[in-house]
């Protein structure tokens, strides 16, 4: 007979679990069952490792030098769908940047506006780069904050 580490309880030849207090026995102890974590946002695996490392220099280009490496982009790769992730990812980017300069020029006369809409041209300066890192690690994930946008999915 074996006895449950658990509660000190004896356990039957055979059983998974104590009958007393329900912990695992054997070679169960210590592991329970649960699903797999998976990253709704991570879309790397939609891509092939070819497309990703042909075409790694023009999805950086999109972020780096936002209107010129979008033009180069669009005209230079219609065919990779790498590419296509990222230039998505830039617009929405570049849609939230425009509507940021509108509310800026708008409301230019107050304080707390301009300071606010600075604050927020910086955080999207930040996903550039998380964008940029991400790239050359071969990812493709959708930017956070923007992940949300219903827009150009």
């Amino acid at each position: 007979m074996t006895y449950c580490t658990n509660c000190g309880h004896e356990i039957p030849e055979g059983a998974c679990t104590c009958g007393a207090c329900g912990a695992p026995v054997g070679s169960n102890a210590g592991f329970t069952q649960s699903t797999p974590f998976t990253d709704s946002t991570d879309h790397t695996a939609e891509f092939t490792s070819k497309d990703i490392s042909d075409n790694k220099v023009i999805a950086m280009l999109i972020y780096l030098v936002p209107f010129v490496g979008i033009l180069i982009a669009l005209l230079s790769q219609t065919t990779s769908n790498y590419v296509a992730f990222h230039l998505r990812q830039a617009l929405k980017l570049m849609v939230v940047e425009a509507l940021l300069g509108i509310i800026l020029a708008l409301l230019f006369w107050t304080v707390i506006v301009p300071i606010l809409v600075a604050i927020c041209f910086c955080i999207t300066t930040v996903l550039r780069f998380i964008a940029f890192f991400q790239i050359c690690k071969g990812d493709a994930k959708e930017l956070p904050l923007i992940s949300s946008l219903g827009f150009l999915k």
